[in-house]
């Protein structure tokens, strides 16, 4: 469904809530994953994408147009997942993995190589990374968003974008190596 059906739905009475229910159906899968790959539980993924709806439901009469419905959407996502980050960082409980984890898995014998392993050596290294580079590393990683598309969501470059991911990938690949290393 185009935006401006969507939009003009949101002006009727009589079909605003089903413009609004298109428009969660068209969006909520990428963007719970844009979301998911940012965070590290489902739970925390569920809540924010709510609080993303909402805050969508309320300020959609504010959308000037600029930009695509999703990418405006997309923006909000993001700026939510960046907010709960910080909030979460302040409590020192970012960290999904612990060492101990690590630590009981080498013990009990399991492989570096064990895929779960891998994918939460991944998200351990993802969690090390700075805010921006974390977001443009899991766009382009994860969701395939090419820079472009990137540039018009954050407001950044398209070459800043680009020097962002090759740096986030670098720092990934060594904390990678680096864990290798220690089993």
């Amino acid at each position: 469904m185009e935006d401006k059906l969507i939009l003009d739905m949101r002006k009727s009475r009589k079909t605003r809530e089903k413009g609004f229910r298109e428009l969660v159906r068209m969006t909520k899968q990428n963007l719970y994953w844009q979301i998911r790959r940012m965070v590290s539980s489902h739970e925390d993924a569920d809540d924010i994408l709510q609080e993303v709806y909402i805050k969508v439901f309320r300020n959609i009469s504010s959308f000037k147009g600029n930009s695509s419905l999703s990418t405006w959407i997309y923006r909000i996502a993001y700026n939510e997942t960046v907010n709960f980050l910080k909030s979460k960082s302040k409590q020192n409980s970012i960290n999904d993995i612990s060492l101990e984890d690590i630590a009981e898995k080498k013990s009990n014998g399991v492989s570096f190589f064990d895929t779960e392993n891998i994918n939460n050596l991944i998200k351990k290294a993802i969690l090390t990374l700075p805010e921006r580079q974390r977001e443009v590393f899991v766009l382009r990683y994860y969701n395939n968003v090419p820079f472009k598309e990137m540039e018009k969501q954050m407001h950044i470059t398209e070459s800043a974008l680009k020097t962002s991911y090759h740096i986030a990938e670098k720092k990934i690949k060594e904390v990678l190596l680096t864990e290798q290393l220690n089993f």
